[in-house]
């Protein structure tokens, strides 16, 4: 599974230091990535996934972009949506997840409508307005700047166009908290240890949300990147959530100059 800390700290992590450590981490945990999703999150994993597809509610003959795609098994959860004529393009920066992805396609009846790409979610290599939609999945913990990467993620989705974002998230009932963090803290490092023989990409993950903005900041922050109509809804008593807001559609008199007029509208949906 792929900021502030809910406590005033920066939205945006000194890129450097964080960027290369989390290309280690990808690369160290690639060939065990699926494996270890879904025992850590005991198997909870597949149905967020689906869960997140279902929020998109993608057209068969769309065209998707998956960012940060990792192993690929979200762009096949959203191909299983799509018609002969749609398609999944996924991206990702460690040429390791890419590789596993690749097989997991080829291992799949559906994976001739995923294409894989090597690229970077603050600049993604596409021109504006070029996809239906947009998903990423256990990503926005990972990168450098959030909101520049949610921006990204509108510029080159067509106006009225969703995009769907589904991260780890912090539980709020306190009692339950004391038992997640125990878990995060305590065991997922040791269990990393043993599959994977290093505890640092483990390690990780706890800190990684910690550190990681509210689910109702990270709505807000997809108002700072020009969406409209945001919300989410937390999943398995909040240890996921799941994000979303669309592109605006252009004024009628910005439509030759193609420009955008992103508005504050908000909402909010728990379950």
């Amino acid at each position: 599974m792929a900021a502030s800390d809910g406590g005033g700290g920066s939205l945006v992590a000194p890129a450097v230091d964080k960027g290369q450590m989390v290309h280690e981490v990808f690369a160290t945990i690639a060939r065990q990535y699926d494996r270890m999703n879904s025992l850590l999150s005991f198997g909870r994993d597949k149905g967020w996934r689906q869960r997140a597809v279902d929020i998109l509610a993608p057209g068969a003959a769309d065209t998707v972009l998956d960012v940060c795609c990792g192993t690929a098994m979200l762009s096949l959860e959203v191909a299983k949506r799509l018609g002969p004529q749609g398609k999944v393009i996924g991206i990702d920066f460690s040429p390791e997840m890419l590789a596993v992805g690749e097989r997991n396609l080829r291992a799949n009846p559906l994976g001739s409508r995923v294409e894989l790409v090597p690229g970077d979610a603050l600049e993604l290599p596409f021109p504006d307005d070029s996809f239906d939609s947009a998903v990423s999945a256990f990503a926005l913990r990972n990168l450098t700047d959030v909101v520049a990467a949610m921006a990204e993620m509108r510029r080159v989705v067509r106006p009225g166009g969703r995009i769907v974002i589904l991260e780890l998230a912090k539980p709020s009932a306190t009692v339950f908290q004391r038992i997640y963090y125990f878990y995060f803290y305590h065991l997922v490092p040791l269990i990393g240890r043993v599959a994977v023989g290093r505890s640092l990409p483990y390690s990780w993950l706890p800190e990684s949300v910690r550190i990681f903005p509210s689910q109702a900041e990270v709505q807000a922050m997809l108002s700072m990147a020009g969406l409209v109509n945001t919300s989410y809804q937390d999943l398995t008593l909040g240890t996921a959530a799941i994000y979303w807001g669309t592109k605006p559609e252009r004024p009628r008199g910005l439509m030759e100059a193609g420009g955008d007029s992103p508005q504050a509208a908000r909402s909010n949906t728990t379950s």
